[in-house]
């Protein structure tokens, strides 16, 4: 392992930038991202004007300091003027130089990736590509019920008291409720780690840096929970992702390491802001849940990233199949991209009660976008230091798995049916009834 970050990285890569503004321009416009790259242009040019000057009168500055010691007389004096002149000069340049070079940083923070060239152009998500389809969606022979009543009615959910004790979007598992999450997140850490993925239980708590490092900071704080003025610099995390990926910060891995294969269990936290009134009945978008994540740190190259890609989007509709959820995968189209994703696609499995496929995983490439923020390097086969590239999807996220599960495995006497691959991290149970 070595640290020490190298300076000079960057948020983005500024010769790119700065050779075809056009396309980032159009990235911003396509991700629906307000930023006028032409503006930030010109504060670019700012700053380099200023630190070229301050260089240079630093730079005189210490010639002349060399050369009075030699002087004498009114030469001495002269040049000591002109020594006061230029300190004066360098901190006016030094304070105009710090005050741009806030706003130089803060904008590069704001800049998009560029999406690749097969993503979709489109506003939002109901303009996502559907790409394939697994399983058969069933027909009921009795009144189904959705995820909520059938846990009420089981006594394995419990949102009321819930809310009385946590407020809105809060909610208990109970009895064989708990057990059938853990049965969930248990097989899927045995299943993820069955394909060679190293399995870390990180930090839930990050600070501010490994937030902008990943890109859900800045433009996310509002999801975000974050502890108070005793830890100002905390906050509650909303994906493994954020930990997973710090976790190589400022790190440059050995010839030959790549891949990394990561998964994540976590607990998530997310303050849901902006979606008032939206899926506010059950387990759909809640406050707190748990998660298994799966990361991987690749070679920069886009042929290899098209491959992980593809191995991360097979792990989680493997795992779905496992649990016979019926599900469809889509290609995210520019509107509904984050501002690091370059490609993504979405695994929507289908929920009954909602007579339609919903968001159970993202699967995302990201190239250099969080490395490069992160200062995460590999030696190249020519031993150069190379940023490398970063990926991420779901493999599972709990209580939203329960929804399908619940209701895809209703009976007409209101029990549920244990899917087979769950049953032994259940102690064999086949079905959840209500307890007497």
């Amino acid at each position: 392992m070595q640290g020490a970050p190298i300076i000079g990285i960057g948020m983005i890569d500024l010769n790119d930038l700065r050779s075809r503004p056009e396309a980032y321009q159009k990235a911003c416009d396509d991700k629906r991202i307000t930023f006028n790259v032409q503006e930030f242009l010109e504060l670019d040019n700012t700053w380099k004007s200023l630190t070229t000057r301050t260089e240079e009168l630093r730079a005189k500055q210490k010639r002349l300091s060399k050369e009075l010691p030699a002087l004498k007389g009114d030469e001495q004096a002269q040049m000591r003027e002109e020594l006061k002149s230029l300190s004066d000069q360098v901190k006016q340049s030094n304070a105009e130089l710090s005050e741009v070079e806030k706003s130089w940083k803060r904008d590069q923070l704001l800049l998009p990736s560029i999406p690749l060239s097969s993503v979709p152009i489109g506003k939002d998500d109901t303009e996502n590509t559907l790409l394939s389809t697994w399983g058969e969606i069933p027909e009921f022979s009795f009144p189904i019920k959705d995820h909520l009543d059938i846990g009420t009615d089981l006594d394995i959910i419990d949102v009321e008291r819930g809310v009385k004790i946590a407020g809105a979007r809060n909610y208990f598992l109970k009895g064989d409720g708990a057990r059938l999450q853990h049965a969930v997140l248990s097989f899927a850490m045995d299943f993820i780690r069955e394909r060679q993925y190293t399995l870390l239980d990180p930090p839930h708590i990050v600070n501010y840096d490994a937030m902008m490092g990943t890109g859900y900071f800045p433009g996310g704080e509002e999801m975000a929970y974050h502890l108070d003025e005793r830890d100002d610099d905390s906050y509650l995390i909303g994906t493994s992702e954020v930990a997973l990926v710090s976790y190589h910060a400022g790190e440059i891995f050995p010839k030959g390491s790549l891949p990394k294969r990561y998964a994540g269990f976590s607990p998530c936290y997310r303050r849901e802001a902006g979606s008032y009134g939206k899926d506010t009945r059950g387990l759909y978008r809640v406050h707190q849940f748990f998660k298994v994540e799966q990361v991987i740190f690749c070679e920069a190259d886009d042929a290899v990233s098209r491959g992980f890609h593809a191995e991360l989007l097979e792990n989680s509709e493997k795992f779905t199949q496992l649990l016979g959820l019926p599900y469809r995968v889509v290609e995210v189209c520019t509107g509904d991209l984050g501002q690091g994703q370059l490609y993504k696609n979405d695994i929507e499995t289908w929920m009954p009660s909602r007579s339609a496929y919903s968001e159970t995983h993202s699967c995302s490439t990201m190239h250099d976008f969080q490395a490069r923020r992160l200062k995460i390097r590999y030696k190249n086969d020519e031993g150069a230091s190379t940023i490398c590239h970063t990926l991420n999807n779901t493999l599972t996220a709990s209580p939203r798995v329960l929804i399908p599960l619940l209701e895809m495995n209703q009976n007409e006497d209101g029990s549920v049916t244990i899917p087979e691959v769950l049953r032994p991290y259940m102690g064999g149970q086949e079905k959840i009834v209500k307890p007497v």
